[in-house]
């Protein structure tokens, strides 16, 4: 295992338990029909954290210390969501992009059997996430109508790029590994 992919692996178990924590205080306030579902996002995204840590392990490797995970950047770039519709909208464009960064990852093929299974695991979850979160919008658009739903989805998905532009300025040469190019990292591929 190169250094960059236990990086990579260090920083997918960071943004896990980022979210686990975010997903944790969205609980502890959400009401209604999306309580159970936000429950169980936040319980996915601590077993997420662990599955990374029990892969990093399994392989003899100590995370590498992170100071900053992706959503960090996130609230800099977007503030903090106002409501339960700009967290499920924020929540769908970040998931759409997990499932991308893990897909690429997933198709490397040197990528370490325990990290491969890692992700297959967590990808299962991932695939969940995406569906309640647009059934939960999609029950939303008669609260806050599906014209102010879809601008906060490009205005988050806009954030997004460059959240992930800025990513990939300073930490490109760790996915380097994967064979591919930062720019074609670029874009639409979460969709």
């Amino acid at each position: 295992m190169s250094e960059n992919e236990r990086w990579l692996l260090s920083y997918y178990r960071a943004s896990e338990i980022n979210g686990a924590l975010f997903f944790g205080r969205v609980a502890r306030t959400v009401r209604g029909p999306l309580l159970v579902d936000v429950t169980h996002h936040f319980t996915d995204e601590a077993n997420h954290a662990n599955y990374w840590t029990k892969c990093l392990d399994d392989m003899d490797l100590t995370p590498v210390p992170q100071n900053r995970a992706y959503q960090d950047q996130y609230l800099e770039a977007v503030g903090m969501p106002a409501n339960v519709m700009e967290v499920m909208a924020i929540t769908q464009v970040f998931e759409k992009r997990v499932i991308g960064q893990y897909g690429r990852h997933q198709r490397y093929a040197g990528t370490h059997p325990l990290a491969k299974a890692t992700i297959q695991k967590i990808m299962l979850d991932e695939r969940w996430h995406v569906k309640y979160v647009r059934d939960a919008l999609a029950d939303l658009s008669g609260k806050y109508g599906a014209e102010l739903i879809d601008t906060t989805l490009a205005r988050f998905t806009a954030a997004d790029d460059e959240v992930y532009a800025k990513t990939l300025e300073e930490y490109g040469q760790r996915l380097e590994f994967l064979g591919e190019t930062t720019e074609h990292y670029h874009g639409t591929e979460t969709e």
